[in-house]
């Protein structure tokens, strides 16, 4: 069953990160990296095509309270969210509290090790805080960066799915048990 999630308040630091809910004020940073392109598509969206596309989505982001804000050197480079998943699709998890983590992270950051910190840190208060038993996460199969991230992070294969529109999805698992070995 997917745990109920509310960031409101909740500040993880990492060595070099600072993961936060998002504000108005990040607007700008938010859409400098959303609109490039070869950004969304490794997560399934296209690349922002107006600042008031960015504005309608960091809305979503402030009001929906399951996203965290990944900031380096002061400014916003990616998106951490603690998503709700499919419970129809995996009603294996029913006596189980879980989410299913998505992340994405601006192009001039990609290969510095930032986004495993921030999604080790994310797991952390997961299991920690919220005291969820599992953590979902998935990937294109054609994303190997995203593969890479979560395997650094203790996800391992749980099973191939199909997207509604048809695109095959890699599914990773991290469970409470294997996190704390």
């Amino acid at each position: 069953m997917n745990t109920n999630v509310d960031l409101t308040n909740v500040i993880l630091k990492t060595p070099r990160l600072v993961l936060r809910m998002f504000k108005e004020e990040d607007l700008y940073d938010f859409n400098e990296y959303a609109s490039v392109d070869g950004v969304g598509q490794m997560a399934g969206w296209l690349p922002h095509k107006s600042i008031t596309e960015s504005k309608e989505i960091l809305d979503r982001f402030i009001t929906g309270k399951k996203t965290f804000a990944v900031c380096y050197q002061n400014k916003v480079i990616g998106s951490l969210g603690i998503e709700k998943y499919n419970e129809e699709k995996h009603p294996e998890f029913n006596s189980l509290s879980g989410r299913s983590l998505g992340f994405v992270l601006a192009k001039p950051y990609w290969g510095l090790g930032l986004m495993p910190e921030a999604v080790k840190a994310v797991i952390d208060y997961c299991f920690k805080t919220l005291k969820m038993d599992f953590l979902l996460c998935a990937h294109f199969d054609y994303n190997k960066q995203s593969a890479r991230v979560q395997k650094k992070c203790g996800f391992h294969y749980y099973k191939t799915g199909i997207r509604d529109d048809g695109v095959k999805l890699i599914i990773n698992i991290i469970k409470k048990e294997d996190y704390w070995k």
